[in-house]
């Protein structure tokens, strides 16, 4: 008769079990006591800050009411400007032109042109998409900077030279109105004439304002180019009579600016 078979009790069970059985059990009250320490520090779907940028301001040209001329208002006077010559080459400006260190690609705007080499610096000019600077910021201000053209978009897309001369006259009002002391002129134009590539227009410009109680002129160009949309892009550039040494960069700019 074959004997019944022995019963084992816990001092039978193998070490090795045990210690495996231990460490199974010491693992499992880890991970538990993980989630009850760090459950606090899930973070929440929160979303991202959105920093609005403030946009090229609208500005309009003024349209005489009568009751605006019974009450005038504490508004800047519209700015008239003479049209603008079907035809006028850039004259070459005296003095040396900044080195050009490279391109500025401003893909936002949808154009291209020259980087140039100190005293000019690259700085942060809200409302512009990017902008080259000399001096303080404070009008006249010393600068070259590219946007969107200004305001709203025109009703249908530009398609003849004389549409974009018209709407270069209107970025060189603006620029007169928002770059120089407020009473600034145009003087004359100094340039009128289809960009050397792709649609659009430049317009060189001569301004008078007073500053310091004396009376001072400025070089400015304003290029509106055909970006494939309805409005056109915009670079503008303004060199007051203090940094006359700067005035040839403006052939520079004009010559060399293309769409992307």
């Amino acid at each position: 008769m074959v004997p019944p078979p022995k019963r084992r009790g816990i001092g039978d069970i193998p070490i090795r079990v045990v210690y495996l059985f231990g460490a199974i059990v010491a693992t499992v009250l880890a991970v538990l006591l993980v989630f009850v320490v760090f459950s606090g520090d899930v973070p929440k779907n929160e979303p991202e800050e959105v920093v609005q940028v403030a946009p090229v301001p609208t500005t309009p040209t003024p349209t005489p009411t009568a009751s605006a001329t019974a009450s005038p208002s504490p508004t800047q006077s519209p700015i008239v400007l003479p049209p603008a010559p079907a035809s006028k080459k850039f004259a070459t400006f005296s003095g040396k032109a900044s080195a050009v260190t490279g391109t500025i690609t401003d893909r936002k705007a949808g154009i291209t042109y020259p980087r140039l080499a100190s005293p000019w610096k690259a700085r942060s000019y809200s409302p512009f998409s990017v902008a080259q600077r000399i001096g303080k910021v404070e009008a006249p201000y010393t600068v070259i900077a590219s946007a969107m053209l200004p305001g709203e978009a025109p009703e249908k897309k530009p398609s003849s030279n004389a549409d974009y001369r018209e709407i270069a006259t209107q970025a060189a009002r603006w620029t007169i109105r928002t770059q120089f002391p407020e009473g600034a002129t145009l003087e004359e134009w100094t340039a009128s004439m289809k960009n050397p590539v792709g649609k659009g227009w430049t317009l060189g410009f001569k301004v008078t304002y007073t500053s310091g109680g004396k009376k001072q002129t400025a070089q400015a160009m304003v290029s509106v180019v055909e970006v494939g949309k309805t409005k056109p892009a915009m670079l503008m550039a303004s060199i007051p009579e203090a940094n006359k040494a700067r005035w040839r960069d403006l052939n520079t700019l004009a010559q060399q600016v293309r769409p992307i």
